[in-house]
């Protein structure tokens, strides 16, 4: 698995893909970092974050679309399907691989910070509580999106769908205003990314919220699985 891990990160690097996410991501970080703390004159991070967490809605599909689209394309899936390695392997590599550059460009924005420690106090918690919180919706979602890339061999459609179920299941909850029934209320807050959110953006450590982000993307990791199963026997 180290090296097909290897490889795929590498792929990132070899194609626009990988440099086009980091440009892109960082680049809206910085915009919404300058609006809503330079510029807003606060040295509270906590919208600035919840921005962020919207903006990965757009960008996550950068990331994942050609995992295994690409593949599908270019025949080349069926490499993946005959070789002597498990596909829990194969598509923890596409995963991870994903996944360590988004950590590498999250750790990037950090860079922001020195702004924020020379304008105003810094509260520690609060920070690492925000950052802690992208990268866990992160991993859910970057899990989410190589799903979806499985399905499909345009890396178009694959963005697209992205986004949709991005955007579904991360503000499924603001839809509870319109709702009178309490159990669906409950299902929609449960199910959405964002109401597990709001607690790292205070610096508190929610252990329920760690064990449901790394609960999702597991459950899309096994769903990836359960499709190139489907087609081995097909």
């Amino acid at each position: 698995m180290l090296a097909l891990l290897k490889k795929e990160i590498h792929s990132y690097f070899t194609t626009p893909i990988g440099y086009a996410f980091i440009a892109i991501y960082l680049a809206v970080n910085g915009v919404l970092f300058t609006v809503f703390t330079l510029k807003s004159g606060y040295s509270t991070p906590e919208t600035y974050f919840t921005w962020s967490v919207l903006a990965l809605i757009l960008l996550v599909p950068i990331l994942t679309m050609k995992s295994f689209s690409e593949e599908r394309k270019m025949k080349t899936d069926q490499l993946l399907l005959t070789a002597p390695i498990s596909l829990g392997a194969v598509v923890g590599a596409k995963l991870l691989g994903a996944y360590v550059v988004y950590v590498i460009t999250v750790l990037a924005s950090t860079l922001n910070c020195i702004a924020l420690g020379i304008y105003g106090k810094i509260n520690l918690g609060v920070l690492f509580g925000s950052y802690l919180s992208l990268l866990l919706i992160g991993l859910a979602c970057i899990a989410i999106g190589v799903f979806v890339s499985a399905l499909t061999e345009n890396q178009l459609v694959a963005a697209v769908f992205t986004m949709g179920l991005l955007l579904i299941i991360i503000y499924i909850s603001l839809f509870n205003s319109q709702i009178e029934n309490d159990f669906l209320r409950s299902v929609l807050s449960w199910i959405s990314l964002l109401d597990r959110y709001a607690l790292f953006t205070y610096g508190m450590f929610d252990l329920s919220a760690l064990i449901y982000y790394i609960s999702i993307a597991g459950v899309f990791y096994f769903l990836t699985i359960r499709v190139f199963e489907k087609r081995r026997w097909e």
